[in-house]
């Protein structure tokens, strides 16, 4: 019976969610410096009545949080998210990073998705108009805006802001982000179309020249063409509506260090600056010799198609794409780099071997952008091995091409499948959630020798009962409750004693068959039953 005892008071029972383990004390003790380790009956937490201790905790990650005590191995559980694993974790006191291998890639799946959130958060892809609450935190005007004490200018200010940088946060916007891409496409178009023969207009200036019978005439020479005039009024509208653009959303902006360097603000502000520059000296440095080389830098102005990324956010995912996918197109460009030295050479050498009078390959350099048209499967034709040894090596500087290319391009399709279902996801979740109130358990820490709190007097105390011991329950407690006690008193393993329960077999009237009936006997074999019945061993 010393057995039972001891066996009983070495266990301990965890109600956790709702759901009651138990286990040994002596498992808990093999992680030590951990809650579990830590576990006292003086703790809030710990119930005299049920001998239990109770954790409002998520009783599936307990499951594997016992068995990491029980085993020494931490498994991941796959209907989990794994916020919530490492939280719980971090409750139970512990670390992480002691999952088994076999369910590592599994964990840790949340934070790819964590650091994927937090940058389209980054990017800005919202379509939704923002409260005033959120542009006036985002402004610094919260203050003022809680206590209805703001000014004009901060009530203007992030409605400009709102109109000119958030084009789907209102028709109004919207009609401004389409004014803007129409400039765009304008200038675009203008920039390219002002190159052909067609839309260029010739200069012709009259010159005097001696003829051959030693008198003078005029001629017209024809030196250089110009763009039609038409492109330079509509490169000034178009310039003149970038430059309102730009300081509007300048003096509006929420923080002016983060406008300037802001990647496509720069463009912006390059490229209209260009415009003005190219003025100048088409003004001032006209009679310059190769002026014309300085309308070179106008090529900028290509740029602002990625001012289109404000207004699409397809584009702005393909872009963070491509830097997310940094690491497997530098490798891929480390590839190709080795694999175009390396058949350059062996071309040029493979050409040389036998007798080929038409060779294209005079050098290496030639070889290098041969092997790289080859290996990007572009194939010009203009050259091209005549050997068989080098047409061997042309083989097999095509297909180590077309496998250099196709290993990095599912890792950058598979970047772009994951933005891009983020992204959709997001657009479809609820803006606005029910607030959850971090509401605490209001029962405070049980110390030892403390009083129980008032209507449980005496509960769980060794040798009390609740209200004085009698059966009938206390006067000013609930029934259930008294029925919740009374209950746990008789089926409490502390209060069994020496006591046990036995089983004992005895004849019906009829002498026909057995009846059992429980009764309690001492360890030297006695029973309560006063010798009528007899135990069958």
């Amino acid at each position: 019976m010393n057995l039972l005892n001891m066996d009983a008071e070495n266990r301990v029972v965890l109600n956790v969610g709702g759901i009651r383990h138990e286990t040994y004390k002596a498992t808990l003790k093999k992680i030590p410096a951990t809650r579990l380790s830590r576990l006292t009956e003086a703790l809030a937490n710990y119930d005299p009545i049920l001998n239990e201790y109770f954790f409002d905790r998520h009783p599936g990650v307990f499951a594997q949080v016992l068995n990491y005590y029980r085993t020494g191995k931490l498994h991941y559980p796959t209907d989990v998210c794994g916020p919530l694993f490492e939280e719980e974790l971090e409750f139970w006191g512990l670390d992480a990073n002691q999952v088994e291998p076999c369910c590592w890639m599994t964990y840790t799946q949340h934070r790819d998705t964590q650091e994927t959130l937090a940058v389209l958060d980054r990017l800005d892809l919202d379509t939704e108009k923002p409260s005033d609450e959120e542009m006036a935190r985002k402004f610094g005007f919260e203050e003022d805006y809680f206590s209805g004490t703001l000014s004009w200018w901060q009530r203007t200010k992030p409605q400009l802001w709102s109109i000119l940088d958030e084009p789907y946060s209102s028709t109004t916007a919207k009609i401004i982000g389409i004014i803007s891409v129409f400039f765009i496409c304008i200038s675009i178009l203008s920039f390219c179309l002002k190159t052909h023969p067609d839309m260029r207009v010739p200069v012709i200036r009259n010159i005097t020249v001696n003829t051959s019978m030693h008198t003078a005439a005029w001629t017209l020479d024809k030196t250089h063409t110009n763009a039609h005039d038409a492109f330079f009024y509509i490169e000034c509208v178009c310039n003149a509506w970038f430059t309102i653009e730009i300081l509007v959303r300048f003096v509006s902006s929420p923080n002016k260090c983060d406008f300037i360097k802001a990647s496509v603000n720069i463009i912006d502000y390059v490229a209209t600056l260009s415009f003005y520059i190219d003025l100048i000296l088409q003004k001032f440095a006209s009679h310059l010799e190769n002026a014309d080389i300085l309308e070179f830098f106008s090529i900028i102005r290509i740029m602002r198609l990625f001012k289109l990324t404000r207004h699409s956010s397809g584009l702005k995912i393909l872009i963070q794409t491509f830097r997310a996918s940094a690491k497997e197109l530098t490798l891929l460009v480390f590839f190709l780099v080795l694999g175009i030295v390396i058949f350059a050479s062996l071309v040029y050498y493979a050409e040389r071997i036998q007798a080929n009078p038409h060779n294209d390959f005079n050098s290496i350099p030639l070889g290098l952008w041969w092997a790289l048209v080859t290996m990007t499967t572009v194939g010009y034709g203009d050259m091209a091995p005549k050997t068989y040894v080098g047409m061997f090596v042309g083989a097999l500087c095509a297909l180590a091409g077309v496998l250099t290319i196709a290993l990095p391009v599912p890792v950058i399709v598979s970047n772009f499948a994951m933005y891009y279902s983020h992204t959709q996801a997001r657009a479809k979740l609820p803006k606005k959630r029910r607030r959850v109130l971090p509401v605490e358990p209001t029962r405070g820490p049980r110390l030892p020798g403390q009083a129980p709190p008032p209507g449980t007097q005496g509960a769980g105390q060794p040798g009390s009962t609740p209200c004085g011991g009698g059966g009938g329950g206390c006067p000013g407690m609930p029934a259930a409750v008294n029925r919740r006690m009374n209950a746990i008193k008789t089926n409490h393993p502390k209060d069994m004693g020496p006591k046990m329960v036995g089983i004992t077999m005895t004849l019906n009237p009829n002498g026909v068959g057995v009846k059992s009936e429980p009764v309690r006997g001492s360890l030297d074999g006695s029973s309560s039953s006063g010798g009528k019945a007899s135990r069958i061993t």
